[in-house]
């Protein structure tokens, strides 16, 4: 999903739709896997994020719960964070039948396990002056989502190309990408907030129509990709 892309940029939206909606964590221990960790994101129309939902299942106990403190948890407690590893659905499967649990449940029966709904902090995006669209585009939008923990820099090719000093604690922006569509362009900067403590991916959208359908899929596909380098989500931002 880097520059190096196709100009339509298929494969990275291609690769977003077949994606499990959910997304899925395991919580290991020094003896391997303790649970299964569910999550998702409630967004707004225009993709910003207004709550979170999580729910999970040990071993130990057998049984599903939902709970937004471990949500909030797995984003403030660095011990945590360093314990729950994103992975697929079909690795979460395999994790949870390997411990006991049999065949994982689908996704509209996990969603059923969301009781403890965590409301985030949200605002229309603040435009303190007009947007500047490029000649030829509708619309420019800018975004940040938001992560706690920072990436590992090897597993971001698939989205960036990294920084010459990118191993530096010091460089700011890590990596840069860019997808083109038939009506849009997007860039995205992978960007440190704290060494270690946070990161970010600043998204800039130049839309070319009314549409912002490849937008959704997009900030998915990014997403995801940076939860399985290791940070957790925390938000997305619009900031115009």
């Amino acid at each position: 999903m880097n520059s190096d892309m196709d100009e339509r940029g298929q494969p990275a939206l291609a690769a977003a739709a077949s994606e499990a909606a959910l997304d899925y964590y395991l919580i290991t221990s020094e003896t391997g896997a303790e649970g299964v960790v569910v999550e998702e994101f409630a967004l707004a129309d225009d993709f910003r994020t207004v709550g979170l939902n999580t729910a999970g299942w040990t071993a130990a106990d057998g049984v599903w719960w939902s709970s937004a403190a471990f949500g909030r948890a797995m984003r403030e407690d660095p011990g945590l964070r360093a314990r729950a590893h994103a992975v697929s659905r079909p690795e979460a499967e395999a994790a949870y039948h390997g411990l006991g649990g049999g065949e994982l449940p689908g996704e509209a029966w996990l969603r059923a396990m969301f009781h403890d709904y965590r409301l985030l902090p949200d605002s229309p995006p603040l435009r303190l002056s007009p947007p500047q669209v490029p000649e030829g585009f509708h619309d420019t939008r800018v975004y940040r989502v938001l992560f706690a923990g920072e990436p590992s820099l090897p597993r971001l090719a698939e989205m960036v190309t990294l920084a010459a000093e990118a191993g530096d604690p010091r460089t700011r922006v890590v990596g840069t990408g860019a997808l083109r569509t038939a009506s849009d362009v997007f860039t995205w900067d992978v960007r440190r907030i704290g060494p270690g403590a946070a990161c970010s991916v600043d998204l800039t959208a130049h839309l070319g129509t009314t549409s912002d359908e490849a937008l959704g899929p997009l900030l998915r596909r990014l997403t995801t990709v940076m939860r399985h380098a290791g940070p957790v989500p925390v938000t997305v931002e619009r900031f115009s």
